[in-house]
């Protein structure tokens, strides 16, 4: 089989869908979620880490290429909510694209935060293209440390 360039189109072919089952099913097999199977043109998804320790929750997306004003994070009703748009680069006269894999447009992530985090004490932080976001455990949920008095 011979590997040319083929100058990218915006239609979709049979290969390219028959790419993206094959990635859609080795998603799901490997224990992966299937977030952005069936998303929309011009929009995406960023994957995220969630981690968690006695004080906070840290959730890390990667959002490569947004300027961090470009960011909206809020927080309604024990959710938290990450939107933005990444612009796509204008296309330069004269310049034939044979592969496009990098996502454009804009992107909405939501997660449910557990009722133990206190929502009036959260804080961002983008560096290097992740943003980081800091959200601050209610003290009456953080294990308290019990000293023990010896007679």
């Amino acid at each position: 089989m011979s590997r040319d360039l083929i100058k990218w189109s915006h239609l979709p072919t049979i290969s390219s869908m028959q790419n993206e089952m094959n990635r859609m099913l080795d998603r799901f097999f490997r224990g992966g979620e299937l977030s952005d199977f069936g998303v929309e043109s011009g929009t995406w998804i960023p994957p995220i880490d969630l981690s968690e320790t006695n004080d906070k929750f840290t959730i890390k997306a990667e959002i490569p290429g947004i300027d961090p004003k470009e960011i909206d994070i809020s927080v309604n009703n024990n959710t938290l909510l990450i939107k933005g748009e990444k612009k796509e680069e204008k296309e330069e006269k004269g310049k034939n694209f044979y592969r496009m894999e990098r996502r454009y447009g804009s992107f909405s992530r939501s997660i449910d935060l557990p009722a133990s985090v206190d929502t009036n004490k959260v804080s961002a932080e983008y560096k290097n293209g992740v943003l980081e976001i800091n959200l601050q455990k209610k003290e009456e949920v953080k294990p308290k440390q019990i000293n023990v008095k010896v007679s």
